[in-house]
């Protein structure tokens, strides 16, 4: 079950399916991350971790990396766009 998720989550992101194991079905892949990051909530300042998980939840609202190169191509049909936009992220905010 662990490598069917890892196999949905390369394949769908966020916006696809996992298997909760302890519901044992299907559930929507951003409702387990925020499930799981408020379990984490009460430790997270404690262990100093708090400004990491936020990038998880960056990531939840804003979208992932390749939801933005998808809305490049779809934005331009243009495959070198999406490798410029690429190329203009590598390095932000190093």
């Amino acid at each position: 079950m662990l490598n069917e998720n890892k196999w949905r989550a390369s394949r769908y992101g966020v916006d696809g399916y996992l298997i909760d194991f302890g519901k044992e079905e299907e559930v929507n892949t951003r409702a387990l991350i925020y499930e799981l990051l408020d379990f984490l909530d009460p430790v997270l300042d404690h262990l100093g971790s708090r400004h990491r998980v936020m990038n998880v939840v960056k990531m939840l609202e804003n979208g992932t990396g390749a939801d933005r190169q998808l809305k490049v191509y779809e934005d331009t049909k243009s495959l070198k766009s999406v490798a410029e936009f690429i190329q203009s992220q590598f390095l932000l905010g190093v």
